[in-house]
Formats: structure tokens, C-alpha cells, sequence
């Protein structure tokens, strides 16, 4: 089983790495691009037969605890057999 966890910015913090990115884009070209949020991706591979329900608590504790300051970012995540 394998967790996919996404971590960004709390759309209420200033993102200025995003906002870089967004104005290089727009000096490459690329006029149709808006805005620019940018975050971290996990993959994370659990043992087999792992239990699902154990899994989401896990994933969830591990996500929450180490791979993102709570009052600043947020995350979502997914599994996958």
C-alpha cells in the first residue's frame, strides 16, 4: 500500500515562492497562468497487508505531526493499494 500526501500553504499565508514563479511564467509567456501556489509531495510506502483503517490513522498522524508545521500548511492525502 502506498500514501500520496500533498502538502501546501494555508491559502490564507502568502506564498512567495508561488508568487516567483507565477511572475517567470508570465515573463516566459505564458499569459493564460493566474496564480502560482507551491507545496511538497510524499510518497510514502506502508508494508503489505497493511490494514486500511490503520493505514488513515497513521498517514494522517505521520502527515500532521512531521511533515507539516499545522499552522501554516495543510494536506491532503490519498492510499493506494
Amino acid at each position: 500500500m502506498k500514501a500520496f500526501v500533498h502538502v501546501a500553504l494555508k491559502k490564507t499565508v502568502l506564498d512567495p515562492q508561488g508568487q516567483t514563479i507565477c511572475r517567470s511564467l508570465a515573463s516566459m509567456g505564458y499569459t493564460g497562468v493566474k496564480e502560482v501556489r507551491q507545496g511538497k509531495f510524499f510518497e510514502i510506502e506502508l508494508e503489505n497487508g497493511a490494514d486500511p483503517e490503520r493505514a488513515r490513522r497513521e498517514i494522517e498522524r505521520i502527515a500532521r505531526e512531521v511533515l507539516t508545521n499545522p499552522v501554516i500548511e495543510d494536506f491532503t492525502y490519498r492510499l493506494e493499494e
